[in-house]
Protein backbone atom coordinates (compact mmCIF):
# COMPACT_ATOMS: atom_id res chain seq x y z
CA UNK A 1 0.00 0.00 0.00
CA UNK A 2 1.86 3.30 -1.24
CA UNK A 3 1.37 5.81 1.32
CA UNK A 4 1.66 9.78 0.11
CA UNK A 5 1.60 11.90 3.81
CA UNK A 6 0.47 15.20 2.88
CA UNK A 7 0.58 18.60 5.22
CA UNK A 8 -0.40 22.22 5.11
CA UNK A 9 -3.61 23.48 4.02
CA UNK A 10 -6.16 25.04 6.08
CA UNK A 11 -8.19 28.36 5.86
CA UNK A 12 -6.71 31.86 4.70
CA UNK A 13 -8.60 35.39 3.04
CA UNK A 14 -8.22 36.23 -0.35
CA UNK A 15 -4.99 37.47 -1.48
CA UNK A 16 -3.38 35.11 1.13
CA UNK A 17 -0.90 32.20 1.06
CA UNK A 18 -1.01 28.78 2.33
CA UNK A 19 1.47 25.75 1.56
CA UNK A 20 1.14 22.23 0.58
CA UNK A 21 3.61 19.78 0.97
CA UNK A 22 3.15 15.82 -0.20
CA UNK A 23 6.00 13.28 0.84
CA UNK A 24 6.30 10.03 -1.38
CA UNK A 25 7.98 6.83 -1.01
CA UNK A 26 11.43 6.66 -2.69
CA UNK A 27 11.03 4.29 -5.26
CA UNK A 28 7.67 6.12 -6.46
CA UNK A 29 9.31 9.90 -6.26
CA UNK A 30 12.30 9.21 -8.23
CA UNK A 31 10.49 7.70 -11.24
CA UNK A 32 6.92 9.19 -10.98
CA UNK A 33 5.27 12.75 -11.65
CA UNK A 34 3.87 14.05 -8.93
CA UNK A 35 1.89 16.73 -8.20
CA UNK A 36 -1.92 18.22 -6.51
CA UNK A 37 -4.87 18.24 -7.84
CA UNK A 38 -8.21 19.55 -6.29
CA UNK A 39 -12.72 18.88 -6.70
CA UNK A 40 -15.01 20.53 -5.05
CA UNK A 41 -18.16 18.72 -4.40
CA UNK A 42 -19.98 18.12 -8.03
CA UNK A 43 -17.08 18.89 -10.14
CA UNK A 44 -14.29 16.31 -11.38
CA UNK A 45 -10.90 16.64 -10.32
CA UNK A 46 -8.67 18.87 -11.71
CA UNK A 47 -5.02 19.76 -12.03
CA UNK A 48 -3.22 22.05 -9.77
CA UNK A 49 0.11 21.79 -10.17
CA UNK A 50 2.85 19.11 -11.35
CA UNK A 51 6.63 18.10 -11.20
CA UNK A 52 9.06 15.11 -12.50
CA UNK A 53 11.15 15.15 -9.76
CA UNK A 54 14.08 13.33 -11.45
CA UNK A 55 14.67 16.57 -13.75
CA UNK A 56 12.50 19.37 -11.66
CA UNK A 57 10.24 19.37 -15.04
CA UNK A 58 6.83 21.40 -13.75
CA UNK A 59 3.50 21.99 -15.71
CA UNK A 60 0.56 24.24 -14.82
CA UNK A 61 -2.79 24.53 -16.09
CA UNK A 62 -3.68 28.24 -16.97
CA UNK A 63 -5.73 29.21 -13.59
CA UNK A 64 -3.08 28.41 -11.32
CA UNK A 65 -0.09 29.42 -13.59
CA UNK A 66 1.98 32.67 -11.93
CA UNK A 67 -0.01 32.13 -8.72
CA UNK A 68 1.26 28.57 -7.76
CA UNK A 69 4.51 27.20 -7.23
CA UNK A 70 5.53 23.50 -7.18
CA UNK A 71 9.14 22.27 -6.13
CA UNK A 72 11.01 19.66 -4.88
CA UNK A 73 13.60 18.14 -2.10
CA UNK A 74 14.72 15.05 -3.11
CA UNK A 75 16.27 14.79 -0.17
CA UNK A 76 13.16 14.70 1.10
CA UNK A 77 11.14 12.69 -1.57
CA UNK A 78 9.20 15.72 -0.70
CA UNK A 79 6.96 18.17 -3.08
CA UNK A 80 5.68 21.30 -2.07
CA UNK A 81 2.89 23.52 -3.56
CA UNK A 82 2.99 27.50 -2.72
CA UNK A 83 -0.15 28.95 -3.65
CA UNK A 84 0.02 32.76 -3.20
CA UNK A 85 -2.59 35.42 -4.32
CA UNK A 86 -5.45 32.84 -3.07
CA UNK A 87 -9.00 33.49 -4.83
CA UNK A 88 -12.63 32.22 -3.50
CA UNK A 89 -12.26 29.94 -6.31
CA UNK A 90 -9.79 28.23 -5.24
CA UNK A 91 -11.55 26.70 -2.10
CA UNK A 92 -11.18 22.61 -2.55
CA UNK A 93 -10.13 19.86 -1.37
CA UNK A 94 -6.54 19.03 -2.80
CA UNK A 95 -5.01 15.87 -3.42
CA UNK A 96 -1.24 15.34 -3.69
CA UNK A 97 -0.87 12.03 -6.65
CA UNK A 98 1.66 10.38 -7.92
CA UNK A 99 1.51 8.82 -11.20
CA UNK A 100 2.87 8.60 -15.18
CA UNK A 101 1.89 11.93 -16.10
CA UNK A 102 -0.38 15.30 -15.21
CA UNK A 103 -3.55 13.99 -15.86
CA UNK A 104 -6.20 12.51 -13.74
CA UNK A 105 -6.86 9.27 -15.45
CA UNK A 106 -3.31 8.42 -15.28
CA UNK A 107 -2.84 9.05 -11.34
CA UNK A 108 -1.07 5.75 -9.93
CA UNK A 109 -1.53 6.97 -6.36
CA UNK A 110 -3.45 9.33 -4.44
CA UNK A 111 -2.88 11.07 -1.01
CA UNK A 112 -6.13 11.59 1.15
CA UNK A 113 -6.61 14.86 0.72
CA UNK A 114 -6.54 17.95 2.68
CA UNK A 115 -9.22 20.85 2.94
CA UNK A 116 -7.77 24.80 1.41
CA UNK A 117 -10.09 27.12 2.17
CA UNK A 118 -9.93 30.51 0.53
CA UNK A 119 -12.89 33.37 2.24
Amino acid sequence: HVQLVESGGGSVQAGGSLSLSCTAPENIYSRMWMGWFRQVPGKERERVACIFPAVGATNYPNPTKGRFTISRDNAKNTVTLQMNSLEPADTAMYYCAAGRGCLPSIVDYWGQGTQVTVS
